[in-house]
């Protein structure tokens, strides 16, 4: 591993880690809204939309990468014309032409993804920060299962083991949010100390609370309810991911479409989409199903969001955060994806859920639990045994120097080989005597015949 791929998993996962912490943190502030009073920011389906067009972006990456590629190889061919020697120039790889293909093919796993954010986001508020990024492990889950349904895939024993494995933690990690809950108060919800609020002043404004973590436990009136809710909204959402991602592999990889190319299509599709839902979401009265998150109770008042995170250059940072860090982390995945391999890029997600509790730890958005760290584990320790990751492949080695199975290509694997061909053959060889004797003569031609004819009819001329 070089400096090159050790950058862009340092970028992956920081990255990443900024885009799960921006979000939260975003829904643990208070800023003005339309009605003049402090309130939190409760608005997920504007936060998703700010993730779709951080996906968009991804567009841009790809179109400035596939500029800079064409110059390189421009540049490169100029160089070989100048050389006399140099006839033709075939040292230079021609550019990978794209399948042509309909955008629209986009368009299925964008309504899934825009579907799926939407109630993660909504999950987010409810939970915590390393619970959310924990339960997002339930995807494996689904995908096995939609895997075996639609794409009749025969999935492998340890893979149903693995499911089990992460079944187990998801288990702890929601019972432990049940569980731990201090004098009724959840600790996800964090009111910022008066010297620290950011609620834009244009005479006297104070810019000391842009120090993360300055927050103080308050009154919450979430209840261990809301957490399970929560929780359950989260593993609910990866059914639609895992779809997401079944589709992308039945009608999408045919196509050979550059993965940037891609999710800037999914974002283009899932902003667009989001975007003008957010219309007929503005006139939707819900009451107090989502509290006091709207002053006029509606299913999303876009409107209020925006005027909340005007009036609160705090709030601002963490949404742009949101949307930059989700640009940059999508590249920095397919990137490692590409470059290293995909069990690379699930081994850096693991470790940007430490970082994420980690960070909630620390700032005081929740509290330790022991308990909570066995389901991590026991979520991870499925992970690598689905993913054929370091557990199975120690327990195979263990059984081939044991002497329980043989080791693929070993002198008794091969000798098993042979004598399973061996029984073939006499079988064969028997079916053929029977046939000879009490069936029809074959008419199939084979040279054995004509030379034992050829000697037969040479000894009767002696």
């Amino acid at each position: 591993m070089n400096s090159f791929h050790l950058g862009l998993a340092a970028l992956m996962l920081v990255t990443g880690s900024i885009n799960t912490i921006s979000v939260k943190w975003a829904d643990t502030m208070t800023s003005e809204n339309t009605a003049g009073k402090l309130q939190p920011f409760r608005h997920p389906f504007l936060q998703a939309c700010g993730m779709f067009l951080g996906e968009m972006m991804c567009m841009v990456a790809f179109y400035i990468v596939k500029w800079y590629r064409e110059r390189k190889r421009q540049r490169e061919l100029a160089y070989l014309r100048l050389d006399a020697n140099e006839t033709s120039p075939n040292n230079v790889d021609e550019p990978v032409q794209e399948t042509p293909f309909n955008p629209f093919i986009f368009l299925p796993p964008a309504l899934c993804d825009m579907t799926a954010t939407s109630i993660q986001y909504i999950g987010l508020t409810l939970t915590y920060a390393s619970s959310f990024q924990m339960l997002r492990g339930a995807v494996i889950i689904f995908t096995g299962i939609l895997s075996v349904i639609v794409l009749r895939r025969r999935l492998e024993w340890f893979r149903w083991a693995g499911m089990i494995f992460v079944i187990g933690g998801l288990v702890t990690v929601g019972v432990t949010d049940i569980i731990y809950q201090p004098d009724g108060k959840n600790t996800t919800d964090n009111h910022l100390l008066p010297q620290y609020n950011t609620t834009f002043n244009p005479v006297n404004y104070n810019y000391g609370g842009l120090i993360l973590g300055k927050t103080q436990e308050g009154t919450d009136e979430l209840k261990p309810s809301h957490i399970l809710l929560g929780d359950i909204l989260i593993i609910c959402a990866q059914v639609l991911v895992a779809s997401q991602m079944v589709y992308e592999e039945k009608y999408i990889t045919k196509y050979n479409v550059p993965a940037l190319k891609a999710v800037g299509w999914e974002g283009t599709f899932g902003f667009l989409t989001l975007s003008t839902l957010l219309i007929p979401f503005y006139f939707i009265p819900v009451g107090g199903f989502f509290g006091d998150a709207n002053p006029r109770h509606v299913f999303e008042d876009v409107y209020d969001g925006l005027y909340q995170l005007a009036h609160n250059a705090q709030l601002a940072g963490a949404f742009s955060l949101t949307v930059v860090s989700i640009a940059f982390f999508n590249f920095a995945g397919i990137s490692v994806t590409k470059e290293m391999s995909a069990t690379t890029r699930m081994v850096l997600d693991s470790v940007r859920t430490l970082v994420i509790w980690g960070v909630s730890l620390g700032v005081g958005w929740q509290g330790f639990h022991l308990l909570q760290l066995v389901g991590f584990a026991i979520l991870v320790i499925g992970m690598c045994i689905y993913n054929d990751l370091l557990i199975v492949p120690c327990l195979r080695e263990v059984s081939y120097r044991s002497g329980v199975l043989d080791r693929p290509g070993s002198y008794y694997d091969m000798q098993n080989e042979i004598e399973d061909e061996l029984e073939t053959s006499n079988d064969d060889a028997q079916a053929i005597g029977s046939t000879s004797e009490g069936g029809p003569e074959t008419t199939v031609f084979d040279p054995r015949h004509q030379t034992l004819g050829l000697e037969n009819q040479s000894n009767g001329e002696v």
